[in-house]
């Protein structure tokens, strides 16, 4: 992990100036390169030694544009990046108002000198474009599109931060203030960047062309432009009762999600409406200050550290030398039900390997072929996967009631109901078939995988990898080392789910591991404070100032009241009296009562069932002498965490409280802009308070108090 206050020098981005020859004698143009020297592993970045020289660049191209030695401007970048947005580091260490006000305002005179050169400005996006690097395209009065082109974006609002070089202000009238707003504030929030396909649809870029001869096109578009033979249309302003409309019911779902937990959004909402009557002049001076706000905020740094620890997350700490990962060409999964099922496509999509799916019946086996076969036809459907590559999936997916199929697996992973004893047995039988070498994993989510290879001849090649549900669009995988779990096991485990394209963290063989061990201590404190007489609306918001994903009682649903109840009582009886229990939660399962109603509209929260409250009050009356407010259903469970947490790294659970965060951020939603769980706990002073020390040093996940 990085720590922001002490940043790396600027990997400073150079533009290099080459002149082009235009077909058919139009004139030379200008071909500025975005480039820092190193190879695509070093994402170009723009820091202030950078902008600094964009510049001076720009100010000799005005001076050749004048001077008609010159009729247009081109930009693009190095190979797979145009460039990939300010360099955070940098940013993160500023430590004055004035400086990172300075920031802003150096963008925006390089950016806008570039609109202004003089000459007709295109930008060429032939990779990644993120944030600042997507702002140089929008400051061009034309934009192409590489067909392969990464991640392309303005992710700001999920960073603590605002589109700040011009972003906030072009956008909405480029693409209209409802396009507008999905580009700054849900993708952000979605952590969803826009393909190049999508770019050029929405309108971030007038013309796609092949990834092959992308810049030869791209100059040939060029040419035909300044020669009126193509002309780019662009949409009249919204009208001012439209961009009322758009901006207010914008801050009504603000309200309903962020609930005010976080500034960025707020603020990128407020220049988005003010964009429409705003001259150029004016919409950029009021970037300026909202990014000098917003950088000096814990919210900001806490959101770089996420971010960083996200990134640095592909090579897992404590993980074995990859040398020793055992080679996967069969995969086994045993089970054929909803989670076995999203596993084997997986499997068989990412490693791109045989998998066969065996269960006990051929009634089971059949419904889990057919989940696959549905997921396949979707993705077709929605143009995402061609046919050719469904039909090869579809192939590479077998289904069984013969335990002997998998024999000639080398992976095997048992993905069957959360109860010890069948998996030990299930263990046994395998242990009995597959060769020696063959890896057995298990997706327990809360059970002891030592105990349960206990009995086995080789407990040493048994590893836990938890998955998410749902699998595909989880980025989490926990690997679990249990008390003999070997080192080729492990290897092989964080070499697999490499492939699947997932981010690993290596955990402890400890009750519910990380990710449940503390979200279901979460769900077990407000379910506490309702058995203890707090209303069930109350104590379900309790924790909105968070900005989780969704309620607690929501995510109660999302993840099946039966499991979750399940979840509670094995860690209550693992680690004691911490993990509350629940005779109303029991008598929810029974009953098979409905936990939450439909959300009133889309993106919108769920509302809890009004009925559950009679359920817990048992025989009706309200209790009050232990009922809590929000604030003190709040302070119950964030004093929960805190010292689960310290319990969590005295046990050694993962390598610190970075592991944590992680798993918390990827696997829980745990918010960006919080920065983790230890950092918030640090900032609010409860890890202080009840641990008598910080998780993390002062300044790597806020503003430095010294």
């Amino acid at each position: 992990m990085t720590d922001t206050t002490t940043p790396r020098a600027e990997r400073v981005t150079h533009f290099l100036v080459r002149d082009v020859a235009l077909p058919g004698d139009l004139g030379t143009l200008a071909l500025v390169t975005l480039d820092n020297g190193l190879d695509h592993t070093k994402p170009t970045t723009l820091g202030p030694q950078g902008i600094a020289e964009l510049q001076s660049v720009v100010e000799r191209l005005h001076e050749r544009a004048t001077a008609g030695e010159i009729v247009a401007v081109g930009v693009t970048g190095k190979p797979y990046f145009l460039a990939a947005g300010a360099d955070l580091t940098q940013v993160a260490s500023v430590t004055s108002r004035d400086d990172a006000l300075s920031l802003g305002r150096g963008g925006h005179a390089a950016y806008r000198a570039l609109s202004e050169v003089g000459v007709p400005t295109f930008a060429y996006i032939n990779g990644v474009a993120l944030g600042g690097g997507l702002e140089i395209a929008l400051n061009c009065d034309y934009r192409t599109v590489a067909s392969d082109a990464g991640a392309i974006a303005l992710p700001e609002t999920g960073l603590g931060l605002v589109p700040g070089w011009g972003g906030a202000y072009l956008v909405p009238r480029l693409l209209g203030v409802q396009k507008a707003l999905d580009v700054i504030l849900t993708r952000p929030a979605q952590n969803k960047p826009f393909k190049a396909a999508e770019a050029y649809e929405i309108g971030l870029a007038d013309a796609i062309f092949d990834a092959a001869d992308f810049l030869e096109e791209s100059i040939r578009w060029t040419a035909a432009i300044l020669r009126g033979e193509i002309v780019v249309e662009r949409r009249p302003l919204d009208d001012e009762a439209t961009w009322k409309a758009v901006t207010d019911a914008a801050r009504q779902r603000l309200d309903a999600t962020v609930h005010g937990s976080r500034p960025a959004p707020y603020r990128a909402l407020d220049l988005v409406t003010a964009a429409r009557d705003s001259d150029r002049t004016t919409a950029f001076a009021a970037e300026d200050e909202a990014l000098a706000d917003l950088i000096m905020t814990d919210e900001m740094r806490a959101s770089v550290y996420a971010f960083q620890l996200v990134s640095h997350g592909k090579k897992p700490a404590g993980a074995p030398d990859a040398s020793l990962a055992r080679p996967v060409t069969r995969v086994g999964i045993v089970g054929a039900g909803l989670m076995a099922a999203q596993i084997a496509l997986l499997f068989a999509q990412r490693l791109q390997v045989p998998v066969v799916m065996r269960d006990i019946d051929q009634e089971r086996v059949d419904k889990g072929l057919g989940f696959v076969q549905s997921q396949l036809a979707r993705l077709v459907s929605t143009g995402r996967m061609s046919k050719d590559t469904a039909a090869r999936i579809t192939a590479q997916v077998h289904g069984t009631t013969d335990v002997q199929d998998f024999a000639s697996c080398d992976f095997v992973i048992e993905a069957v109901t959360e109860v010890l004893g069948l998996k030990k047995k299930v263990f046994a039988e395998l242990e009995g078939i597959v060769s020696p070498e063959t890896i057995l994993a298990t997706n327990t989510s809360a059970l002891s995988i030592t105990e349960m290879a206990a009995d086995l001849q080789h407990p040493e090649r048994v590893v836990g990898i938890h998955f998410f549900n749902p699998v595909a669009a989880m980025p989490l995988v926990e690997v679990i080392h249990a008390e003999k779990t070997s080192d080729e096991a492990l290897a092989t485990a964080f070499a697999v789910t490499k492939k699947l394209r997932k981010t690993s963290v290596l955990v402890k063989d400890r009750p519910g591991f990380v990710v449940n061990r503390l979200l279901v201590l979460v769900m077990g404190k407000i379910v506490e404070a309702v058995e203890n007489g707090t209303p069930v609306d109350v104590a379900d918001h309790a924790t909105d100032p968070l900005g989780f994903p969704m309620p607690t009682f929501e995510l109660f649903d999302l993840v099946g009241p039966a499991v979750g109840l399940h979840v509670l009582q094995s860690l209550r009886e693992d680690l004691g009296d911490r993990f509350p229990v629940s005779p109303g939660l029991e008598k929810l399962v029974a009953d098979g009562t409905r936990v939450v109603l439909d959300a009133p509209a889309k993106g919108l929260p769920k509302p809890v069932n009004p009925e559950i409250q009679a359920v817990f009050d048992g025989d009706g009356t309200t209790r009050t002498d232990e009922a809590l407010d929000a604030a003190g259903v709040l302070d119950a469970t964030l004093t929960a965490l805190t010292s689960e947490i310290g319990l969590m790294l005295d046990e050694g659970v993962v390598a610190g409280p970075q592991q944590i965060d992680l798993c918390m951020i990827l696997g829980a939603g745990w918010p960006f802009h919080l920065g983790g769980i230890t950092p918030y706990l640090d900032r609010t002073g409860y890890s202080e308070r009840v641990l008598g020390k910080r998780f993390l040093p002062d300044g790597v996940a806020n503003v430095p108090r010294g």
